[in-house]
This record gives structure tokens, C-alpha cells and sequence, in this order.
């Protein structure tokens, strides 16, 4: 990856431990920086609000909610923050109303684990000026 990325910001919206776990070191490979992460729809809204990342890797699932709480919340308060939804629940049902809601793109974590750090750089490179 390029050393662009290295200013990228990205926030962790993910139920599971283990996971972001795995995102840190994909993203650190990536030159990428994790600034924060959150398992409830809560505490992702409050700590994206107060770190302004300039992405946000999204789980349609989240401890008591939902991604979409977070993305609407996010969006409505800062529309710069870009969103890429990360998840296992990749109908499309989810894939649609994710995008038409404002994320920048879907990955699925089953088949497309590997493509994440470059949805992540494009989305990035949307809001990064």
C-alpha cells in the first residue's frame, strides 16, 4: 500500500474482540492508524463523534444495536466521516439499504476479508483533502 494511507484515521465498529483484533494488524500493515473502536452502537456514535475519523469499518450487528444506528447518527452529525460496512450479514437487503444510507461501500467479511484495506483507502481518499 502506499505511504498515503498513513494519515488515514479509521474507527472499528465491531461486536467481536477477536476481529478487531485481527483489523489492528491488517490495518498496521496496511499504514494505516486505528484510532478507536467500539462494540455498541453507543459508544462507536461517541467516540467517532469526539475522534473524527475519516473512515469508519462498520459491523451490521453490534452488542444491544445495530451499524445502521451508528451510520445515521454519524452521518447526520458529520457527513465527511465515510463509512465502510464489514460484515458477515452481506444479503443484498443489507448491502442496499447500508449504501443508499450513505456507506461508501460493502465488504463481506466471509469471501472478501482481503479486499477491506482497499475499500478502506478509497473510501478514505473521498474525504481525506
Amino acid at each position: 500500500m502506499p505511504t498515503s494511507n498513513a494519515s488515514l484515521k479509521v474507527f472499528l465498529a465491531e461486536d467481536s474482540a477477536p476481529i478487531r483484533e485481527r483489523l489492528h494488524g491488517v490495518f498496521a500493515r496496511a499504514h494505516m492508524d486505528v484510532i478507536g473502536e467500539a462494540a455498541t452502537p453507543e459508544g462507536a456514535i461517541d467516540q467517532i463523534l469526539a475522534l473524527h475519523p475519516d473512515v469508519v469499518v462498520l459491523d451490521v450487528q453490534l452488542e444491544g444495536g445495530t451499524g445502521m444506528q451508528v451510520l445515521k447518527a454519524v452521518r447526520q452529525a458529520d457527513p465527511k466521516v465515510a463509512f465502510v460496512v464489514f460484515s458477515n450479514s452481506s444479503t443484498g437487503v443489507y448491502r442496499n439499504r447500508y449504501l443508499k444510507e450513505g456507506a461508501t461501500s460493502f465488504v463481506d467479511k466471509s469471501t472478501e476479508f482481503d479486499q477491506l484495506p482497499q475499500a478502506v483507502a478509497s473510501a478514505g481518499a473521498r474525504t481525506v483533502h
